[in-house]
């Protein structure tokens, strides 16, 4: 499976693609897709979502995991930010992909086994696990971080959405003592 990790952002949105075969994780790409502050809001976005589908097109991802957004101190800037998870989530999901969404406390304590981890942590496991001759870039790290989760987090839920669906079945299909079929 190839997973495509964004870590939205309007002036700097990092991604990162990794390969997962078993429990075997392989770096494939990584980068900043980084967009002028001068720039109108709707240029920005559309900044954005152009570099994602040459992303998308060039590495051939099957899915794709994003960062959830996050209560910030300053209102405006949450905001912002959810401008640009949108304008990512919108161009993932025109290349049809299926988007997992993880929030960093889930993303750092899948990769650094803390969900309070700080920045350059993150950056050096990445490195570890991806088995890099150098630290990625923040962006890109953070990016990678969130592929890396979820690798790590898809199978328990593709086993917990099975489970879900067997016992939804079987409640659906028994009501007042009475098999339904």
């Amino acid at each position: 499976m190839r997973i495509l990790g964004i870590d939205p952002g309007l002036r700097n949105t990092g991604f990162g693609i990794i390969d997962q075969d078993t429990n075997k994780l392989s770096y494939v790409a990584s980068g900043t897709i980084v967009v002028p502050p001068e720039q109108e809001l709707y240029l920005r976005l559309k900044e954005i979502s152009s570099h994602l589908y040459e992303v998308i097109d060039t590495y051939q991802p099957d899915v794709a995991v994003i960062e959830k957004v996050f209560l910030n101190t300053n209102p405006q800037s949450t905001l912002l930010l959810g401008h640009a998870r949108g304008a990512a989530m919108l161009s993932l999901a025109q290349k049809g992909l299926a988007v997992s969404e993880y929030t960093a406390l889930q993303i750092k304590k899948a990769v650094v086994g803390r969900g309070h981890a700080q920045k350059e942590q993150v950056q050096a496991m990445v490195q570890y696990i991806l088995k890099l001759n150098a630290q990625p870039a923040p962006d890109p790290a953070d990016a990678l971080a969130c592929a890396i989760c979820h690798a790590h987090a898809a199978p328990l839920s593709l086993r917990l959405q099975a489970h879900q669906k067997s016992t939804l079945t079987v409640k659906h299909r028994i009501r007042g003592g009475r098999l339904i079929g």
